[in-house]
């Protein structure tokens, strides 16, 4: 029926078409541990990449005959599947990924967004907070109850949370002191032009 509810973005793919693709981004995300995309796509990816980290968290041979027939290069994404992410989320009872808006990719003004895993090594909020740690203290000011709650969220699950917040901290003051307008690849920040330039105007 025309306007009917619908359980899940076909986003505008066949069956076989669509599967491909959610297999190919999950398979990104989980070697890359973060990727842009659209935000449609990213939202319909996050739902698989999930499941895949729960099939790590089992750890048996039937999550794993399941996440083989789903990943692409599975050989190579088997290991850091059922190795370091299911050690990383073992206390984690969801949420592993997390979607965030950024400026659009492409001329066409499409919605877009990054998905990524949260408490790695490319983990945006982490950067965040780290850069708004950096930043009250170069004012001299305390942090307030928004800041404080936010960095126990971004430790509370991380293994030498304290201290590579510490360290993230610590380059971000360096760049404040170095006058770097910029923000390094590191911590996924870095700031990049969006648009090209066309020659010729419509």
């Amino acid at each position: 029926m025309a306007g009917g509810l619908v359980k899940y973005r076909h986003l505008s793919r066949s069956s076989a078409h669509r599967r491909a693709l959610l297999r190919n981004l999950v398979t990104s995300l989980i070697e890359h541990e973060s990727i842009q995309t659209s935000w449609h796509k990213a939202k319909e990816a996050q739902r698989m990449a999930e499941k895949m980290i729960t099939l790590g968290k089992k750890n048996s041979e039937a999550s794993k005959r399941q996440a083989t027939k789903f990943l692409f290069r599975a050989p190579e994404m088997m290991p850091k599947l059922f190795g370091p992410l299911r050690e990383r989320y073992a206390e984690r009872q969801g949420g592993y990924t997390r979607v965030l808006r950024i400026e659009p990719l492409k001329e066409d003004q499409a919605a877009s967004a990054i998905l990524e895993l949260v408490d790695g090594p490319k983990d945006m909020r982490f950067a965040f907070t780290a850069k708004t740690i950096a930043s009250i203290r170069a004012k001299g000011h305390q942090i307030n109850d928004m800041t404080a709650a936010n960095i126990a969220k971004v430790t509370r699950y991380r293994g030498n949370a304290d201290q590579e917040l510490e360290e993230m901290v610590g380059r971000f003051e360096k760049l404040a002191q170095q006058g770097d307008e910029g923000i390094s690849d590191e911590e996924g920040l870095k700031k990049r032009r969006v648009y090209p330039e066309n020659d010729r105007s419509r």
